[in-house]
């Protein structure tokens, strides 16, 4: 299938890179990568079908790096070594025809949609990428395996696209630094680009499963992405107190007199705040970020129908173990629950005494 005259996503211009093709056999693929492949500018972006906006940024943002000559595969694989008993691997929506309308669209050279035996000939493997440790955690937790067999794809993929760039989103952020710890541990020659999470209007991530949700489903769906807000305007609301106790005279050292300045500024949040940074060696709020979160998701787990959350974590972005009360850096802080039959996971970036 070639299709050459496509439109741009959201410009309206004609797309002037070489002519996208669909092909389903790994010797194809390898023709194609062989005919228009350019040296340093070859680009792959991995997904399981049921395209959306969050993907079209995926390929739009490889189209960007690897240039209109360069060579941007989009791989469309429902990898069933990813999908626990009982998980929704039939359910899982297939919808190849608008999943090659928007990948070309967005500015994909070839999409890549193998039969599961083209990908695992023989039946399923035998010898797999472990995750380790951190695959063990959170989404490793509640999914037992899932991370080893998105590995273990990852890396067949990459062997047989081949690219310089792996563009992945910052919506599964576990995924994301795993798959990073792998290609370093294990010596793969391409870099791995983090993509941040792409939203709908009314902040709920989007995800393939979204189509789940019933309009009452949706709105209770919507605490995830409110707790990770509510998070992030507490953490900022402490930053910004702590930037404003610090400069008052008097206020530099010890937590002790920080608080004494907190309390100086005469807010009534300055107030709130001044025995919690007092009790933290450096002032740093992660209980209180947590807690910010907690109660969102808490709410919501009282409404019709529940929110029934699996976890909200604070973690660690280099190993995703739980971050310390104290803790200074960055941060990922991550959630994930069911509304009725759908399970939904989120997260966002944080950072830890940013302002001191």
């Amino acid at each position: 299938m070639s299709l050459s005259a496509r439109t741009s996503a959201g410009s309206g211009r004609p797309v002037r890179h070489r002519p996208a093709e669909l092909v389903s056999e790994v010797e194809d693929l390898k023709d194609a990568a062989a005919h228009h492949g350019l040296p340093g500018h070859n680009a792959v972006v991995m997904t399981m079908g049921a395209l959306h906006e969050g993907h079209a940024t995926l390929i739009r943002t490889a189209r960007e790096r690897v240039g209109g000559k360069g060579f941007v595969v989009v791989t469309v694989f429902v990898n069933p070594l990813q999908f626990g008993a009982g998980e929704d691997l039939d359910r899982y929506p297939r919808t190849l025809e608008a999943d090659l309308e928007l990948a070309f669209a967005a500015g994909a050279s070839v999409v890549f949609a193998p039969s599961v035996d083209a990908v695992y000939p023989g039946g399923e493997p035998q010898v797999r990428i472990t995750a380790g440790p951190m695959g063990e955690r959170l989404e490793g937790a509640s999914r037992p395996g899932h991370f080893d067999g998105m590995l273990t794809v990852v890396a067949k993929l990459l062997h047989l696209t081949a690219p310089d760039l792996a563009f992945f989103g910052q919506k599964d952020a576990q995924q994301l630094a795993l798959i990073r710890r792998m290609a370093r541990d294990l010596n793969f020659p391409v870099e791995i680009v983090g993509v941040p999470t792409v939203r709908e209007s009314d902040g709920l991530a989007l995800s393939s499963r979204n189509r789940y949700l019933s309009a009452r489903e949706r709105r209770t769906a919507l605490a995830l992405s409110h707790a990770l807000f509510s998070a992030s305007d507490r953490l900022a609301a402490q930053e910004a107190l702590r930037a404003r106790a610090a400069s008052l005279p008097g206020a530099q050292g010890r937590a002790e007199n920080r608080a004494e300045a907190l309390s100086r500024l005469g807010e009534a949040r300055a107030a709130a705040d001044a025995h919690a940074v007092a009790q933290a060696a450096e002032g740093h709020g992660a209980g209180a970020v947590r807690a910010a979160a907690r109660a969102v998701l808490d709410d919501a787990a009282k409404a019709d129908p529940p929110l029934v959350l699996d976890y909200l974590a604070l973690v660690d972005p280099a190993d995703f173990t739980e971050v310390a009360d104290d803790h200074a850096g960055d941060a990922i802080l991550a959630v994930a629950a069911r509304v009725g039959s759908t399970r939904l996971i989120d997260n966002t970036p944080l950072t830890f005494g940013a302002t001191q």
